[in-house]
């Protein structure tokens, strides 16, 4: 039994009020009585799933879709649909229009019974469907001759053929399973000799058909290694991309526009829907992106997009040339075989006065600063950025080979320190003003890491003041704080907000990162016990007369949320 089931979040107990004196007990009593029951029932063609019933639904039903409630504190107050501990099922066949409400929300993620597996988010109706479609039948198209096959590759942009000389080999299951999870994009297999001759192929091959760039990528299958399905979405992600992607807000079929992620340069929560092609950018995980900031507005800033253009191949990869000799006079041959290495470097155009404007502040820019280029490395959020800027391919070449060789420093980030930033009782600190305060020998130096859009911040912002209130006398510690959006350091790599550092006074530039509750007590014991927190009475019965004594150390308090790059 294939039980399918899209979980939107989960929250187990009702809440409900304190019990006084009997009453709430009683109303607790008379409700449990209305959902004891196992019967299914509707409304609006939905079920109404609750703890009693769920299992009759999962039982009843081959496919179920079903959301699972987050509660307010007012659930179960006349709410009706959407009470605390209940959900609603959707039954294959019925509208999926809920589904996109459902989905816009994103509370959660999905799930299938029995096999539990993570559902992509982030969906409209036509994904949601898609996603369901290939768990319950073939999750790619059989094609079985040229006429067919030629429709389905004209069909989307972006389509994938699996070429497989016996469908049920390891390798063609394999293939199918990548199907089943890359719902954003449109599968089919063949097997016909036929097909193999058309399209020039002799052995086991996956192919991505574009409508752009090179127009066809092929990923021969190892016959000794067979089909890796991870490898084998990593590049279908990353051949997916043009060559040159623009960050807009163009949205893929089958996804809703609605927020994503924050990605290493694209941070912050955003006050208008997040540019689409953000999520691919992000999701490919190329290790260096190479950016061109421009205003389209600009026909002489558009024309730089050509030698920008023309470098970027150079990066995609290494890819092996064909010219269709594996089979004599086969119509179609492969352009560009498997990529043999990871791709290295993306190529992004970034419109300052489109979408682009709200990435601006992250690399230190306003809109006045285009055209310019900017190289950023992933894993560690560094940026690079050329002497003086040089639009032509040859020069964007040299530069970015230079980056990768390790020849070129990162383009630190530094604002300049208010008049004031040292008179104040937390200590304003900036890039070129770091070194000297944090690592005074004669100061302990407590730093706050932020960013202005981090609730998580904006939190412990009241508490950060009052502690610099309290030691602002204290001539051996310094309280301070710094923006790291608008700073950066060479050696200190921050990666999520807010970030506490404790830097002790004497020789050696130690550094003691902070981890336990923010509030101003908790604190303070921390500073006067000379950057670690003491040790507090385990809350156990006394032990027993013959024990050593020792006594284990308590946790160090609460560990805090924060929000990551």
């Amino acid at each position: 039994l294939l039980v399918l089931a899209l979980v939107l979040a989960w929250l187990g107990p009702v809440l409900g009020g304190e019990e006084e004196d009997g009453e709430v007990v009683a109303d607790k009593e008379e409700k449990e009585d209305e959902v004891v029951s196992d019967e299914l029932k509707e409304e609006d063609g939905v079920l109404v799933l609750h703890e009693h019933n769920f299992a009759r639904a999962l039982s009843e039903h081959q496919l179920l879709l079903v959301e699972f409630c987050k509660c307010s504190p007012d659930a179960g107050r006349g709410a009706g649909r959407g009470t605390c501990g209940q959900g609603h099922g959707y039954r294959m066949g019925w509208e999926w229009g809920r589904g996109r409400a459902v989905s816009q929300r994103g509370r959660g993620t999905g799930v299938m019974v029995e096999t539990p597996l993570h559902v992509p988010g982030r969906m409209d109706a036509e994904g949601i469907v898609r996603w369901m479609q290939r768990r319950a039948g073939p999750s790619a198209t059989l094609l079985q001759d040229t006429d067919t096959a030629a429709a389905f590759i004209s069909s989307q942009d972006l389509v994938v053929i699996g070429f497989f000389k016996d469908l049920e080999s390891e390798a063609a299951q394999a293939f199918y399973e990548v199907a089943t999870e890359m719902v954003d994009l449109l599968f089919g297999v063949a097997k016909e000799d036929q097909l193999f001759k058309e399209y020039g192929l002799s052995a086991d091959t996956v192919c991505l058909f574009k409508k752009f760039d090179e127009g066809r990528t092929d990923f021969p299958v190892d016959p000794v290694q067979g089909l890796d399905v991870a490898e084998l979405i990593r590049l279908l992600r990353i051949h997916s991309l043009k060559l040159v992607t623009e960050f807009n807000a163009e949205v893929k079929t089958g996804h809703s526009p609605v927020p994503i992620p924050t990605g290493p340069w694209l941070p912050g929560s955003h006050p208008s829907p997040a540019p689409q092609t953000s999520n691919e950018i992000f999701s490919a995980k190329i290790p260096h992106h190479m950016l061109l900031f421009l205003n389209k507005s600009s026909s002489a800033q558009l024309e730089l997009q050509d030698g920008f253009q023309a470098a970027a191949s150079a990066f995609r990869g290494e890819v092996s040339r064909c010219h269709g000799t594996d089979v004599p006079g086969g119509h179609g041959a492969p352009r560009y075989q498997c990529c043999l290495s990871p791709t290295q470097v993306l190529f992004v155009v970034v419109d300052v006065a489109g979408y682009g404007a709200e990435v601006l502040s992250f690399f230190g820019m306003t809109a006045a600063d285009a055209p310019t280029l900017r190289l950023v490395r992933m894993e560690n959020n560094r940026k690079y950025r050329m002497d003086q800027d040089t639009f032509s391919d040859t020069a964007i070449r040299t530069f970015i080979q230079a980056v990768l060789d390790g020849k070129v420093k990162p383009h630190l980030l530094s604002a300049e320190p208010p008049e004031d930033w040292d008179t104040r009782p937390v200590k304003v600190l900036v890039g070129k003003t770091f070194e000297q305060v944090a690592f005074d020998e004669t100061k302990n130096v407590f730093v706050k890491f932020y960013a202005p859009w981090c609730s998580h911040c904006q939190a412990m912002a009241a508490a950060w003041e009052e502690l610099g209130e309290r030691y602002k006398d204290h001539e051996d510690i310094v309280i301070a704080e710094m923006d790291s959006t608008a700073n950066e350091l060479e050696t200190i790599i921050i990666h999520g907000f807010p970030t506490l550092h404790y830097f002790p006074a004497g020789p050696g530039r130690k550094m003691v990162e902070y981890k336990s509750a923010r509030d101003v007590e908790t604190f303070s014991k921390f500073l006067e016990n000379g950057g670690m927190l003491p040790e507090e009475p385990p809350a156990v019965p006394k032990a027993p007369e013959n024990s050593t004594g020792s006594e284990e150390p308590s946790p160090l308090g609460t560990t805090e949320s924060r929000e990551e790059l």
